[in-house]
C-alpha cells in the first residue's frame, strides 16, 4: 500500500511523512511537495505536488493507495478549490483512502472563522468523495509560543485576547503520531477526531514556560481589538487577523472541547509535564 503525504516541505507534512519511516510497516512513502528540492533529506521519493495544478497531482498519485492531505495556507476562497483539486486528482489516479488534516475552532463570530469555514467544506468534500476517509481536527499548536521564549522574556509576559479560556494545544510530533495511524489503520475509516492534549490556559500555559526557561512571565490578557492590531502591526493583515481569531475562539470557548487523540493514536497525547521538561533550558 503506497501512501503518499502533501506538502511534505512543511513542518506538519514532514512530520508525518517522518512517522509513517518510523513505523517501518514496509509500505512505500511517496511526498508531494510544490518545490521538490525544497523537501530534500526525508529518505522517500518526493514528487511535484502544486495544489494548483490539477494535471500534476494526478500524475503524482499514480500508483498511490492512500493520500495525506495537508490543509492549504492560501486565503479561505482559495483554498477549497485547491484542495478539491488534491481529492479529484486522487480519485482520478485511483487513490482508495484520503486523510484529511483540517483545524479545531469556532465556524463563526471570530476572525479566524473564514479559515474554519473553508476547512469544513473540505471536510464535506473528503466525506463526500466516494473514497475511504479519516479526518483529523488539529489542535492548536505550541511550539511557536516555546520559538517565541526569547520574547516573551523581554517582555516579562505573554499577552493576547485568550482571556481565562481553555485551548486544546498540540505538537507537530504528535500529530504525526497519530496521522500515521489513521494512514495504515482501516479501523479509523469514517471517522472523525479532535487532536490534541491537555487544555490549558494561558496562565497555565505561563507556568509551564517559567519550569522550562526560568522565567517569571506572567499572562495580562488584551482586547481583542488591541491584540488584532498587535498582531497585524508585526505580521501583516492576512495573518494577523488570522491569529487574533484563533485567541478569540479560546475566549470564546471554542478551543475548550474534549480530544479524541487517544483513539486516533492508540496512546495517550504527551503530557504538557514531559513536553516542556524536555524543552527545558
Amino acid at each position: 500500500m503506497t501512501i503518499a503525504v502533501t506538502a511534505v516541505s512543511g513542518q506538519l507534512g514532514a512530520a508525518i511523512a517522518k512517522a509513517l519511516v518510523a513505523m517501518n510497516t514496509g509500505e512505500p512513502i511517496v511526498g508531494l511537495a510544490r518545490t521538490p528540492e525544497k523537501a530534500k533529506g526525508l529518505d522517500i521519493e518526493v514528487r511535484p505536488g502544486d495544489y494548483d495544478n490539477l494535471e500534476q497531482l494526478r500524475a503524482s498519485f499514480t500508483g498511490v493507495d492512500t493520500v495525506l492531505l495537508v490543509s492549504g495556507m492560501a486565503a479561505p476562497e482559495d483554498r477549497i478549490g485547491q484542495h478539491r483539486n488534491v481529492i479529484n486528482a486522487a480519485k482520478a489516479a485511483g487513490v482508495k483512502k484520503i486523510v484529511y488534516t483540517s483545524v479545531q475552532g469556532a465556524e463563526e463570530g471570530t476572525a479566524f472563522s473564514p479559515i474554519i469555514q473553508s476547512n469544513r467544506q473540505t471536510e464535506v468534500d473528503v466525506r463526500e468523495s466516494g473514497l475511504d476517509w479519516v479526518i483529523g481536527r488539529n489542535g492548536i499548536y505550541i511550539e511557536p509560543d516555546v520559538e517565541y521564549i526569547d520574547t516573551y522574556r523581554k517582555a516579562g509576559e505573554i499577552t493576547n485576547c485568550a482571556g481565562d479560556g481553555r485551548c486544546g494545544y498540540t505538537t507537530r510530533g504528535e500529530l504525526a503520531f497519530a496521522y500515521a495511524r489513521m494512514l495504515t489503520s482501516a479501523s479509523h475509516n469514517g471517522h472523525t477526531y479532535n487532536l490534541h492534549g491537555a487544555l490549558l490556559t494561558q496562565s497555565e500555559l505561563a507556568a509551564f514556560m517559567n519550569q522550562a526557561f526560568g522565567t517569571a512571565l506572567i499572562y495580562r490578557a488584551m482586547s481583542f481589538d488591541d491584540y488584532k492590531a498587535d498582531r497585524i502591526a508585526e505580521l501583516g493583515a492576512f495573518i494577523g487577523t488570522i491569529i487574533a481569531g484563533i485567541y478569540q475562539g479560546i475566549q470564546n470557548g471554542a478551543l475548550d472541547i474534549p480530544s479524541d487523540f487517544a483513539t486516533a493514536a492508540g496512546r495517550p497525547h504527551q503530557s504538557w509535564q514531559e513536553y516542556f521538561g524536555s524543552n527545558s533550558e
